[in-house]
């Protein structure tokens, strides 16, 4: 969905004009404006500077919110770059992840352009958006990125050893088989590498000393995706440079040594730092690194348009941030005082960027002031909100009817614009409206033009918020009207993934507290009792203190905390603790291991009997597919995307599904099952949903009731909370095909219930079943697409 075409409706306003003249100059200035018409107005700003510009906003998760909300108002082909914040805390000796450190050299990169001498500046401006904690992070001196900076150009004479030498000093790793990002492999006069700041590797091949082609190539099937490319950028593969490893390593074992009771982990980490090797957590020695560390600021050019969201929650944001990471170092109470803190001091970058200037789309002040009756006329005063209709559809469609009897333009966003659509055109025919009223609006993906005036458009998709945009004289120049106005809710922002990343030893156990139980690997259940540090051997260090039974004590290295795991117990008791040394722990895990090979046996046969199976294969969506995706009032998880991509794939295949979704409650398992469901019935096979509460039957009936509803989707329910009589009926309908959808207990496994012709069997919580109850599901697997 493109909506740029709105952008005119700003031309000709005065106050408009006043703020765009503002805009780079120094200080800071608050517009004041609602945060439905920010996306908007900034598009606006930016294409009119024509200027790169900069977004800094409060929140993590609302930097992806303003992305897609960016792209939605912007012409096409202007990118806006993400500028990610690192992965691991302040102070957490954790790794970043890949996907991290090559966004964020992506946008270092693209900001060296026309200042390196093999990089002409770009011709079209870049739009970058940021948290607090991506601005504050160190990164590398712009003249470090610009020196590790290497283009291969068509034609171009290398010398082999050197190349693969910068690659290696830049951090990239030499395997066999190039798969994933920042690495690079040689095959002889082949040589393959995955720039960090690259969608796709790049194959190299030589003509003796001469870049004789290059190609991307897909890292999957290794073979070619696109024709031959010119020139590539290669920077260094992370902002923490490998080469200057001994440098910190030089650091912490001369110029300050370790204290009596620093972390273990420093005085491990000192030979590999010396050697010169690449550890997963480097970035955590970058403010050791460099003398002077740059930030995102020091990247941008001098011209570049500095814009806050809300300057307010930003100054909040950062207070926390602090906090946090101030807390971080002082639980590691042997953090080194010589360490410096990763990031930047806000009052030194504030300071900076209000000296270049500051547009504050929202607020300065978390509680402004109210504007004087005779104060000027702003922009703000020109923007309202949307009327709300709550869904009723008759003040929606006779509002729609009288803006344009009055000349006004009306644009409305909406995932269900087909259906608004045909409500339009019947409300018209009902009151004997003109032809042109009559004719029916198609919806539409995008509007690149402004709409001439007394239109209607319709368009397909999504807006957080509506607005009417209003001219000087108070007169309603433009409407736009997305589902939160019409129907009462709006898609809500995207939740942010949630990413297990590798722990650092002093943060393994931060979720165990004294008293806690503990399995260790070897020895079996414990209980912690602290933390304690000991002088071993002349070396003072930190230990885990576990209590075993009959009051044995064993004391666990902090960097080996990786081989304890807290105690979770099926029905929440107490467990009985070990002893150090006996033979009841081997037992057990003897017969764990003996349980999942019998289990692995039965998945084996299952699964063998399956592919001898010919199953039935669904057919591809069709357009009420569509329709009931397109009715689902929320914003799926990339995750939710995928998995329901993954569960369509398999059902149509001919081989039975036998799929498991996993995700924590409320994150939106029961779509990806009616989405399943639908798409079974649509093919003419029936459905039955097993659960195994009845109070969990009757929500899945309202849930599947609701959505199914504009459908001719038949849904029943069998559970105890129905009458004898209705759950024969519905045993009855099931064999005779006309239950569609069928949702109960355990009484669906029954011998009185059979089905017509059943497709797809969807198990909530499997893990809740009877033995007896799992044995028929496991025959079921071998029959039909079986989804829990």
């Amino acid at each position: 969905m493109n909506l740029s075409g709105l952008l005119q409706a700003f031309d000709d306003l005065p106050v408009y004009g006043q703020v765009r003249d503002r805009l780079g100059v120094a200080g800071l200035d608050a517009l004041h404006l609602p945060r439905s018409v920010r996306p908007i107005l900034l598009a606006k700003l930016f294409a009119d500077a024509g200027k790169p510009l900069l977004l800094l906003t409060s929140r993590v998760d609302a930097v992806a919110v303003w992305q897609a909300a960016l792209e939605t108002w912007l012409p096409p082909g202007i990118d806006v770059l993400r500028f990610r914040e690192p992965t691991a805390l302040p102070f957490e000796r954790a790794p970043w992840r890949t996907e991290c450190r090559m966004e964020r050299l992506a946008v270092l990169t693209r900001l060296m352009a026309g200042q390196h001498p093999l990089l002409p500046a770009s011709k079209k401006p870049l739009l970058i958006v940021t948290s607090p904690r991506a601005l504050l992070q160190k990164t590398l001196p712009k003249r470090k990125l610009l020196t590790n900076l290497k283009v291969i150009k068509l034609g171009q004479i290398i010398d082999l050893t050197t190349t693969l030498d910068d690659w290696r000093a830049a951090g990239y790793a030499q395997v066999s088989v190039v798969e994933r990002a920042c690495q690079f492999s040689q095959r002889g006069g082949i040589i393959d590498i995955f720039p960090a700041a690259s969608a796709f590797p790049v194959r190299i091949e030589l003509f003796g000393d001469e870049v004789d082609t290059m190609r991307y190539f897909d890292p999957n099937s290794q073979r070619s995706v696109v024709g031959d490319v010119r020139q590539i950028v290669i920077p260094p593969a992370r902002e923490a440079l490998p080469s200057l490893a001994k440098r910190v390593g030089e650091v912490l074992q001369v110029d300050a040594p370790p204290k009596e009771d620093d972390l273990p982990a420093w005085q491990d980490d000192i030979e590999p730092l010396l050697a010169g090797q690449v550890t997963a957590h480097l970035e955590y020695y970058l403010p050791l690194m460099y003398r002077r560390p740059a930030s995102l600021l020091d990247y941008l050019p001098s011209d570049c348009r500095l814009v806050v969201d809300d300057w307010s929650e930003v100054q909040t944001a950062v207070r926390d941030l602090t906090g946090r990471a101030s807390a971080v170092a002082n639980q590691l109470i042997t953090l080194p005082s010589y360490f410096p803190n990763p990031l930047h001091a806000w009052d030194e970058l504030s300071a900076q960027m209000v000296q270049r200037g500051v547009t504050v789309l929202g607020e300065i002040e978390a509680d402004p002031p109210q504007p004087a009756e005779d104060a000027p006329l702003e922009l703000a005063d020109l923007i309202q909100p949307g009327p709300r209709y709550g869904g009723q559809e008759r003040p929606f469609l006779t509002q729609l009817q009288r803006a344009r009897e009055l000349g006004q333009r009306v644009v409305v966003v909406s995932r269900q614009a087909a259906r608004l659509s045909e409500l339009w055109h019947d409300f018209n025919k009902t009151r004997g409206s003109s032809t042109v009223y009559e004719t029916r609006i198609r919806p539409k993906q995008t509007l690149l033009t402004l709409p001439p005036q007394q239109s209607l458009e319709f368009v397909q998709g999504t807006l957080a918020d509506g607005f009417t945009l209003e001219d000087e004289q108070g007169i309603a120049r433009l409407h736009v009207l997305s589902d939160a106005e019409i129907y009462g809710w709006n898609r809500p922002a995207p939740r942010r993934r949630r990413v297990q990343r590798a722990s650092a030893p002093e943060t393994y156990f931060s979720d165990i507290e004294p008293g806690d139980y503990v399995v260790h690997i070897e020895y079996g259940i414990g209980r912690f009792i602290k933390l304690v540090a000991r002088t071993i051997g002349g070396n003072r260090r930190e230990y885990l203190q576990i209590e075993y039974a009959n009051g044995d004590m064993l004391y666990i290295p902090v960097h080996h905390a990786d081989r304890l795991s807290k105690w979770l117990g099926a029905d929440g008791g107490k467990p009985k603790l070990h002893r150090v040394g006996e033979k009841r722990w081997t037992i057990a895990k003897q017969r764990a291991q003996q349980a999942v090979n019998e289990l692995a046996d039965e998945l084996l046969a299952l699964y063998a009997a399956r592919e001898t199976i010919a199953g039935h294969a669904f057919a591809p969506d069709g357009e009420w597919q569509a329709a009931l995706e397109a009715s689902f009032p929320h914003l799926e998880t990339e995750d939710q995307l995928a998995a329901i991509a993954a569960v369509k794939a398999d059902m149509e295949k001919s081989m039975p599904m036998d799929r498991l979704i996993c995700g924590d409650v409320g994150f939106g398992k029961t779509e990806v099952a009616l989405r399943a469901t639908f798409k079974a019935v649509m093919d003419s096979k029936q459905v039955a949903i097993l659960v195994p509460t009845t109070v969990l039957a009757q929500q899945h009936f309202k849930t599947f009731s609701e959505r199914l509803h504009p459908f001719p989707v038949e849904v029943a329910i069998l559970s105890r909370f129905q009458t004898q009589t209705a759950n024969h009926d519905t045993i009855q309908n099931i064999k005779k095909g006309r239950v569609d959808v069928v949702i109960g207990t355990h009484r669906l496994l029954s011998q009185d219930v059979g089905f017509k012709d059943l497709g797809l069997v969807i198990i909530d919580e499997e893990q809740r079943f009877g033995v007896s109850h799992k044995e028929k599901l496991k025959q079921l697997r071998t029959e039909v697409d079986v989804l829990t």
